[in-house]
């Protein structure tokens, strides 16, 4: 059956204030957690960057919730560093973390000056980086030269079993070839017909494997109220997944979503005031059988979202969910 999380944003709120969100997120009822792991916002109007490494293990620490977050290992991340970084918080908070990979965005992997690869040698790369990975969780001394060079790497503080490994895609392309190396899938909301292409995919090439969805909304005082936050703080939601990858700065996104207004952006990211309305959205995908939806509210007034999610929308999915599962 469907559970359902909380998303926490390090592009948009304080990473003191996140940790609070999740002990709230905790108390009102929600399952797990997530969380988005960034060097830059998505635009200078969501305005942090806090470390997610470091959050988590305070997160970890501060609720029982599990949580898992979305890295890309070869760039900003060494793979043997990043190993390395999962591999103690499986160990110090077992089952209760998941690490999900992909090929990244230029956004957050440029920082160190290295050439940004095309999409395919991004792939090629994501898959060496996670055979080290399983490699090092495993125990091996790992001496590897391709797009990554590691030399006699081994690691000495290993979890008794090793964190799940989630693929991250947004297309059936990129989902089919997950299907293959990881343990599950972790996407983003699209329209409902797109996302069963998605994981019909996944599901061709990977079998019977956990699936994950972070949804997107916007709630709100009123509806245009919400619709006009999204437009504001989730604009990105309205750009190509290979625009996403190539743009190297905030401001850079700014410009390319200048002229979206509220309206086109709620097109993409339910936008409302009412909580109930929520219920028929996210229980529809709820119905493709996804096994976790992490919820992430775009909008600034989390702590309300919390409380009214957790007292008058989840009890309503878990209904829904109870019908489907």
């Amino acid at each position: 059956m469907t559970s359902f999380g909380y998303h926490a944003s390090h592009e948009q709120f304080s990473p003191a204030d996140l940790l609070q969100y999740v002990q709230a997120a905790e108390q009102a009822g929600f399952d797990a957690a997530m969380c988005s792991d960034h060097f830059h916002p998505w635009t200078q109007a969501q305005g942090n960057s806090g470390f997610a490494w470091a959050w988590l293990g305070a997160a970890l620490q501060a609720t029982g919730l599990s949580f898992g977050t979305v890295s890309v290992p070869g760039y900003r991340y060494h793979p043997a560093v990043l190993a390395q970084a999962a591999a103690t918080l499986a160990f110090m908070y077992p089952g209760r973390f998941w690490l999900a990979l992909g090929s990244g965005e230029a956004l957050n992997e440029t920082i160190t000056g290295e050439r940004w690869p095309p999409k395919p040698e991004r792939n090629e790369r994501l898959a060496e980086c996670v055979e080290i990975m399983r490699a090092l969780w495993a125990g091996e001394t790992v001496s590897h030269r391709g797009g990554v060079v590691v030399e006699e790497a081994t690691l000495f503080t290993r979890p008794p079993n090793p964190p799940m490994v989630v693929g991250a895609a947004l297309t059936p392309e990129t989902a089919r070839w997950v299907g293959g190396w990881a343990d599950g899938l972790i996407t983003i909301a699209h329209p409902l017909d797109e996302l069963k292409e998605l994981l019909d995919g996944f599901r061709d090439s990977g079998g019977d494997k956990p699936a994950f969805l972070q949804f997107q909304l916007s709630f709100g005082d009123s509806d245009a109220q919400a619709s006009r936050v999204a437009a504001e703080q989730w604009p990105i939601a309205m750009l190509a997944s290979d625009v996403l990858a190539q743009l190297r700065r905030p401001e850079q996104f700014e410009a390319a979503t200048q002229m979206l207004d509220g309206a086109t952006v709620a097109n993409e990211i339910p936008a409302h005031a009412q909580p109930a309305r929520f219920v028929d959205e996210i229980g529809a995908y709820a119905e493709l059988g996804f096994e976790r939806i992490y919820l992430h509210n775009v909008g600034p007034d989390q702590q309300r979202f919390i409380e009214t999610f957790g007292e008058r929308v989840l009890p309503e999915l878990r209904r829904v969910a109870a019908t489907v599962g």
